[in-house]
């Protein structure tokens, strides 16, 4: 799903006459900035400008409640599950009054179906998403009932009834509501709303709204809000309003400098230039006299974010009744410097318009991580990792694939890649083969070269013969680049700690006892986690007869314990599903071949396995990502050491 019209929504609501700017200056600046007619394109647009001339002929004393609108249209891609995941994230735990799940609701119930509403907005173009977070929000004595005041009010003027969902928060310092509404007007056509009205209008109705039920603000709860503005670590009132005024940058607080200003004012002003000069955003270059700096606005913003991650740090680890200093911190943009192992606590939007995730993880180095994760495909990766599950980040590879280096190499300057010839060299033993096998090792750069012709990048001419562009290398690693992002995320157990302990499948504990390159561990936090599990596994595994104790105490582990426990509950497994199929369970041997229909996939303590019958039987494989897009096909290959080598290039009846 992508984003194509974020439109910033009004941060402030009508500006005070102290410490902000008026509703009449702020429009003007807006409609100066807004050239040609695109923006009045769509429905609404007559309410837009009724509204906005309601508010510049408001008196300067009636002042009122500020209600921040944030919106952003956004195009529904055919088969992405973007608007799944941004709904269920909506409802999440810990978002309601008791900190339990959000309650999705609708304009006639309190219970709406988020599964129904998105299966009828399927076939939509786009939607619009709206958070409406009204400043005295939890003064109104029903916030669920203002949002349907909000959206009756916003179907009047639109002429059209809405489809909408909305689901309310008060996870934050501000009550707020976050509504989802389909892309179609009540005729089935597409729904166009004047970009006026999403920017302006939206948030003038809200604000009508609650200064009708709480009344205009009065002096003292101005005065009240805009003094806790003075320190506050985010982009306020105060800071537009001097930035509007300030010349050149220089802010002229002399009295005899001619402007006209309540004391009030002033003190405000100085009060938040102190605090920003902490910050290194303001300097006092002579008594009175002030330069703001160029990165003032993006700085605090930026600020604003930090501080949204520290207090979801916070949450998940209250949630667990844990405390961590906040030296353990680690908070990582959109880019991986090492790598992280540890367990998911949190899962968050970083931008709650949107899709993409932001990972709270518990690592095992001692510290807690808070990662976003910037690609759509590392965000559809994310869904895999639940709450307690252990999963590894780590900086995405730099340049080109092995694999592609073989291709291109292979290819020449002629252009032509021929599987055949590579088999023919690496059977030569000019090559080194990982494993040995040259049919799966000839066969990974099939696969390869599958996935890039799909993304239009390669050619194939028939089963031994590809066409490989001069610039095969990089457009392969741009391809990669612009799928995964800067890092790369993989779900190494959906178990927690606890439920590893006393299983009978092959865990991450078991794989990291009998791995040479175990990652390292610190004794706090997740790790101290760790190292009393995995002296508690290995107790378990002495009683059930897969590790020996020597006789001076020490636990022996044996090489193939993975693979011992992978088989035994695989057979297990297997043998349960062979009744309720009605058909035998056949485990594949070394060098055997599968072939049958891949009808889907079973989640075991050792992992995730595809399901493959035919008419005869059916087995258990580990699945791979790969395979998806072959789901209800005919699909073979053969049994490696190594796993399963697919050959999906000379199956003609699957589609590829």
């Amino acid at each position: 799903m992508k984003a194509v019209t974020k439109t910033k929504g009004a941060e402030i609501g009508p500006a005070p006459k102290r410490g902000g700017r008026s509703d009449r200056r702020r429009d003007g600046a807006a409609s100066r900035h807004r050239k040609g007619r695109c923006c009045r394109i769509g429905r609404g647009q007559a309410a837009a400008d009724r509204l906005k001339l309601v508010a510049q002929q408001r008196e300067p004393g009636e002042r009122m409640r500020r209600v921040v609108v944030k919106a952003r249209i956004v195009r529904l891609k055919l088969g992405s599950k973007g608007a799944d995941a941004h709904l269920r994230y909506l409802q999440r735990d810990g978002t309601d009054r008791e900190g339990k799940k959000g309650r999705l609701y609708g304009a006639d119930t309190d219970a709406a179906d988020g599964r129904e509403f998105l299966e009828c907005g399927r076939e939509d173009r786009h939607q619009f998403r709206f958070i409406v977070a009204p400043e005295d929000g939890d003064q109104l004595s029903d916030l669920r009932a203002f949002t349907r005041d909000v959206m009756k009010q916003m179907e009047e003027d639109l002429g059209t009834k809405l489809d909408w969902v909305a689901v309310d928060h008060f996870n934050t310092g501000h009550p707020h509501s976050h509504v989802v509404i389909r892309g179609k007007d009540e005729a089935g056509k597409d729904l166009v709303i004047a970009q006026d009205y999403i920017t302006d209008g939206i948030r003038l109705r809200a604000q009508e709204l609650a200064t009708l039920e709480l009344g205009p603000e009065t002096d003292l709860e101005l005065r009240s809000k805009l003094t806790a503005e003075i320190t506050a670590e985010r982009f306020t009132r105060i800071d537009r309003a001097m930035l509007a005024e300030a010349g050149e940058g220089t802010l002229n607080l002399r009295p005899e400098a001619g402007q006209v200003r309540a004391d009030f004012d002033r003190t405000l002003r100085i009060g938040r230039l102190q605090t920003l000069s902490r910050y290194g955003l303001a300097t006092e270059s002579e008594p009175g006299v002030w330069k703001l700096s160029d990165e003032l606005e993006p700085t605090l913003r930026e600020l604003s974010g930090r501080g949204d991650i520290i207090k979801a740090i916070n949450r998940a680890l209250k949630a667990r009744g844990e405390e961590r200093a906040l030296e353990s911190y680690s908070l990582h943009g959109e880019e991986a410097t090492a790598r992280i192992t540890g367990r998911v606590i949190d899962k968050r939007l970083t931008d709650e318009l949107g899709e993409r995730l932001g990972l709270v993880v518990d690592g095992v180095d001692g510290r807690v991580h808070h990662v976003a994760l910037g690609s759509e495909a590392m965000s559809n990766a994310a869904e895999e990792a639940s709450i307690g599950s252990i999963v590894e980040i780590a900086p995405a590879p730099a340049g080109p694939r092995p694999a592609d280096r073989n291709i291109a190499q292979l290819a020449g300057d002629s252009g032509d890649y021929r599987p055949s010839i590579h088999r023919a060299i690496a059977e030569a033993s000019r090559i080194r083969v990982p494993g040995g096998d040259n049919d799966a090792y000839v066969e990974s750069h099939v696969r390869r070269l599958e996935a890039l012709r799909r993304a239009g990048i390669v050619e194939r001419l028939d089963a031994d013969h590809w066409r490989v562009p001069p610039d095969f290398e990089q457009r392969a690693a741009d391809y990669d680049a612009q799928r995964r992002g800067r890092m790369t995320l993989r779900v190494l157990s959906s178990l927690d700690l606890e439920s590893q302990i006393g299983t009978d499948g092959a865990t991450w504990l078991d794989r990291e006892m009998t791995s040479s390159r175990r990652v390292p561990i610190v004794r706090a936090g997740f790790g101290a986690d760790v190292d009393r599990a995995m002296k508690q596994r290995r107790e378990m595994l002495v009683e059930m007869g897969h590790a020996r104790r020597t006789p001076d105490n020490v636990i022996r582990v044996p090489g193939d314990l993975v693979a011992r426990l992978e088989r035994s509950e695989i057979e297990r497994v297997g043998k349960s599903m062979a009744a309720d199929k009605h058909a035998p369970f056949k485990m594949k041997a070394e060098g055997e071949r599968i072939s049958g229909v891949f009808t889907g996939t079973t989640s075991l303590v050792s992992g995730k396995y595809a399901v493959i019958e035919n008419a005869y039987e059916f087995t258990l494989v580990p699945w791979r990502p790969v395979m998806d897009d072959r789901l209800g096909r005919q699909i073979s290959g053969v049994v490696r050491n190594s796993g399963i080598s697919w050959d999906f290039t000379r199956s003609r009846g699957i589609g590829i």
